[in-house]
This record gives structure tokens, C-alpha cells and sequence, in this order.
């Protein structure tokens, strides 16, 4: 493990983070130079036009893809020098998500979908914490519907209780009002930062939304993949 030189007690931090991909025999720079600190507890917005690096910036700090410069860590691991197997354990133990589109499986139920990473990791206490969840997001008499018997809003609730029934220490969310006309977006929202209050889970959201972004403590705005403020 490597531990950042300053800013020791950020759960997540970033250095000189590059990202670069080849498109058609010549580079492109998707994300340059970033700096970012987040400290335990914090809600912090990306936000940036669509194309600015904001999703990429957020799979850097997930571990779910790695930079080809910079350094991140995330509770004191240097995820950026690991390998695939070894991120996807960091991300089990430490991280959640909310995705623009939901990401649940058609084929299993609300309650089976909250409680798969669960159960994945052995968790005893799997189905009744699912239940618990829904129940909080107002689907306790949704348990056994499909993803294709509820309305967009629902599906959403249903993603969140799985985000936060892992007890991430950082959430991750993706554009998570993006599919929902306005009220429900503004409904997923409150939810969003109602159970992010009460589980004291580190925020990181990406949005275009800057209402959205202002509900949180700090941003950082990207333009052309550099942080411009």
C-alpha cells in the first residue's frame, strides 16, 4: 500500500490524473492534470458539458479503469497501481454506485437485485439489509416486482437501496436524475442525499445538473478534460 504524500486524511485523492486513448492512429487526451482531494463524509459534484471527462474522471476514482499517468488513491490504496482482481476488491469493500440507467438485472426481482452484492460477499444478513433498504426508499411492497413492473423513479429507488445496502464508504453516482422527468429526478435526489446524510457515505456525483451540484459541500467543473474550477 501507498499512502498519498499530503492530504492523509482524504478518503479519496487524485495526482496529475491523465487519461489517453488512441483514435484512429493518433492520441487523444480525454482527462488532463487532474488534482482532486475529498475528505471522509464530503459531497462533492463533477460537474462539465457533456464530453468534458466528467464519467471518465469518475472511472479513474472508482478503479474501474486506470490512468495513463497520475496516481489515485482510495482509503489509503494506491488503486491506481493494482490490478484488475485487486481494484474489484477495493470497489467490493469500499464502493457503490448509482448509474444513470439503472444497471439492474431484468431477470431478478427488487429485493433479489439489492441483495446481490450481498450475497456475493457472504453476507449473512444479506436479505433482511435488502429489505431494510427498500423499505426506506418506499418499495417495501415492491419486493417482489421485476425491474420491467416499475416506473423509471422506482427503478432508481431500487438501485439506490443496493448502492447504500453495501455501506459503501464512497458513492459513486453517475448522472442519477438523468433518465427522470424533472419532479422524479427531484424526488431521486432528496433520496439521494437523505440516505447519504444518515449513512455519512463519502458523495461523488456527476452531473450537468448545477442545481444538482450546489446541493453538494464542493465542485470541480471540467472543460476539454482539465479542471477549469
Amino acid at each position: 500500500m501507498t499512502t498519498p504524500t499530503n492530504d492523509s486524511d482524504a478518503i479519496l485523492r487524485a495526482e496529475d490524473l491523465t487519461k489517453e486513448v488512441e483514435f484512429e492512429g493518433a492520441s487523444l487526451t480525454i482527462l488532463r492534470d487532474v488534482d482532486i482531494s475529498i475528505a471522509r463524509g464530503e459531497a462533492v459534484a463533477i460537474v462539465g458539458e457533456s464530453g468534458s471527462g466528467k464519467t471518465t474522471l469518475l472511472g479513474l476514482l472508482a478503479g474501474l479503469d486506470v490512468p495513463t499517468r497520475g496516481r489515485v488513491w482510495l482509503d489509503g490504496d494506491e488503486i491506481s497501481a493494482f490490478n484488475e482482481d485487486e481494484r474489484a476488491q477495493v470497489r467490493a469493500r469500499a464502493v457503490g454506485f448509482v448509474f444513470q440507467t439503472f444497471q439492474l438485472i431484468d431477470s431478478l426481482t427488487a429485493l433479489e437485485n439489492v441483495m446481490l452484492p450481498a450475497e456475493l460477499r457472504g453476507e449473512r444478513t444479506a436479505r433482511e439489509d435488502a429489505i431494510r433498504y427498500l423499505e426506506r426508499v418506499g418499495l417495501g411492497s415492491r419486493l417482489k416486482h421485476y425491474p420491467r413492473q416499475l416506473s423509471g423513479g422506482e427503478q432508481q429507488r431500487v438501485a439506490i437501496a443496493r448502492a447504500f445496502c453495501s455501506e459503501p464508504l464512497v458513492l459513486f453516482a453517475d448522472e442519477p436524475t438523468g433518465n427522470l422527468d424533472t419532479k422524479t429526478g427531484h424526488r431521486i435526489a432528496d433520496l439521494l442525499f437523505e440516505l447519504n446524510h444518515e449513512n455519512q457515505t463519502t458523495l461523488v456525483l456527476v452531473t450537468h445538473d448545477r442545481s444538482l451540484a450546489d446541493r453538494c459541500q464542493s465542485s470541480t467543473e471540467l472543460a476539454a478534460g482539465a479542471v477549469i474550477a
